[in-house]
């Protein structure tokens, strides 16, 4: 594990986070317990992500944007799976979102402000809009743009849409390499 100046990694129940040394982890996040996070893969500031109880799993490339919380549940009676918390690779989890207990496929979009309850489901280049609220155990299917409280299908997602988020992705790997170069050098 490479170390993140400024980020609190907090081992628990003796699980301790396993952060790929190619992931960002700006300063300001907290990440607890049973976390694994992929390479090139960006954390932004002040973000929480909470596996006391259960895992959370971030493929590669994927980013987290400044203050979203993620967290997930255990398995209890009636409830063998629980609700981990598995995001796919090339995800935009976008500022203040709440994740929790869902999945989240490759190239799966959340956008500001959003939340994703447990047992919900992202399909790969698919977008929950800003704002929205993906109640427990809907599903999205693959390129579909879902909007409103609670979330509800709007339309399939254009390839000139999908490109844009791909492009988000890039954009926010190359920063996270910014970023992690100005800590270093103590200009943040």
């Amino acid at each position: 594990m490479t170390d993140h100046p400024g980020a609190n990694i907090i081992t628990i129940h003796g699980k301790t986070p396993k952060i790929h040394p190619a992931a960002f982890v700006a300063p300001g996040c907290t990440i607890i317990g049973d976390v694994e996070i992929g390479a090139g893969s960006s954390i932004w500031y002040n973000c929480v992500l909470r596996a006391d109880v259960f895992k959370i799993r971030i493929g590669e490339r994927t980013n987290v944007q400044d203050g979203s919380v993620l967290h997930c549940d255990p398995p209890r009676p009636g409830d063998p799976d629980g609700s981990p918390l598995i995001i796919g690779d090339d995800v935009l989890i976008g500022h203040m979102a709440m994740v929790h207990g869902c999945t989240i496929h490759d190239r799966g979009f959340v956008g500001l402000g959003a939340i994703a309850m447990n047992k919900s489901v992202i399909g790969s280049d698919a977008m929950l809009a800003a704002g929205a609220m993906l109640t427990e155990g809907k599903v999205m299917e693959e390129r579909m743009l879902w909007a409103g409280r609670p979330a509800k299908p709007l339309k399939t997602l254009t390839d000139a849409a999908i490109a844009g988020m791909r492009m988000g992705v890039a954009h926010y790997a190359e920063n996270a390499k910014h970023h992690a170069a100005a800590i270093a050098e103590g200009g943040l």
